[in-house]
């Protein structure tokens, strides 16, 4: 805690030794993040690397109470929630025909898919899909929230979850569908 206090201080005086050791130590988790929000590789990088200027612009602010982590990753967060309101314009639209798949439970879906996998079928997601699943379900916000941030109704919000739902469950779906023929064909 305290090697982390130092860090923060010489980032605060703008040491770039301190602003490029924390980078490496937060880096991978925060990239994850941005992974979650974004369409693909580029776009979570892009968020990164905003996020991270932003880090390092208002990190005086941060009064050593509570995560330093969850601080940083709020910018992450919002960072996302900025570029997508930039692209709002632009509204991908999921067709989701057919898509009353049997719900899969928790378990069988994650013995059989990898992290990579789910994270793709959730960067497939519409730019408003991606957005209210993830604040819904990684950032545990309710839909009022979700609505106040995005700039959307309730409903919408709900709607756009459960649309959102629907397709990942049928994404993985077909993915378990695929892995069952390709052993059947071993």
């Amino acid at each position: 805690m305290e090697q982390l206090e130092q860090l923060i201080e010489g980032c605060v005086n703008g040491h770039r030794q301190s602003q490029n050791r924390l980078y490496a130590i937060l880096m991978p988790k925060m990239f994850g993040v941005c992974l979650r929000y974004s369409k693909n590789r580029e776009e979570a990088e892009e968020i990164l690397q905003e996020g991270f200027i932003r880090v390092f612009e208002y990190i005086h602010q941060y009064n050593f109470s509570g995560s330093f982590e969850g601080w940083v990753r709020k910018i992450m967060v919002n960072c996302a929630l900025q570029k997508y309101r930039s692209k709002r314009q632009m509204h991908a639209v999921i067709n989701i025909e057919d898509a009353t798949v049997e719900p899969a439970s928790n378990e069988e879906i994650l013995s059989k898919l990898g992290t990579k996998e789910l994270l793709e079928m959730v960067q497939q997601l519409s730019p408003a899909y991606r957005m209210v699943f993830n604040l819904y379900v990684f950032e545990g916000m309710k839909h009022r929230e979700i609505a106040e941030h995005l700039g959307i109704s309730e409903g919408t919000s709900k709607s756009n979850l459960s649309d959102a739902r629907a397709f990942l469950q049928k994404a993985v779906h077909k993915s378990i569908q695929s892995a069952k023929q390709n052993l059947s064909e071993v």
